[in-house]
């Protein structure tokens, strides 16, 4: 504010507004500082009347399926490198110790095996995409 010579500043985003003011050359300072300015809680606008309220996702019928998950946060690849075709496919068999993915978390590439027995019937991830922890990447239907 000093290099631009601004005495006072003020900033608004909806309900948010910040006021700037730049104390002048004989105003006293405060000894004690201010307490932070709690974050405005953004009002959620009422839905025009007819609108029907917004639908909550519902499972899939995947009946009979077990999901292989991710176990931790990182970037999900369907092969070992571009060149490579994927580890499995709609339709592949799998034993509890195949390599379905690798993700990558800090440059560490982890495989991940499916440690379950079956046949992969969806892939629920895209390669190179980002996984969260405990994201489902494939449905498998157990042969047990």
């Amino acid at each position: 504010m000093v290099d631009n010579d601004l005495i006072e500043l003020s900033l608004r985003d909806g309900a948010e507004e910040v006021n700037l003011k730049r104390p002048s050359a004989n105003a006293t300072v405060p000894s004690v500082a201010d307490p932070p300015l709690a974050p405005a809680v953004r009002q959620q606008e009422p839905e025009p009347a007819g609108t029907p309220p917004p639908e909550e996702p519902q499972p899939a019928s995947d009946d009979g399926l077990v999901p292989i998950c991710s176990p931790m946060v990182g970037t999900f690849y369907s092969s070992s490198n571009p060149d490579s075709p994927p580890y499995v496919q709609v339709g592949s068999q799998v034993t509890a110790d195949t390599v379905v993915c690798i993700v990558e978390a800090m440059k560490v590439f982890n495989e991940i095996k499916a440690e379950v027995s079956g046949t992969v019937e969806k892939l629920l991830a895209e390669n190179q995409q980002a996984v969260e922890y405990g994201q489902e990447l494939f449905l498998v239907r157990s042969s047990a």
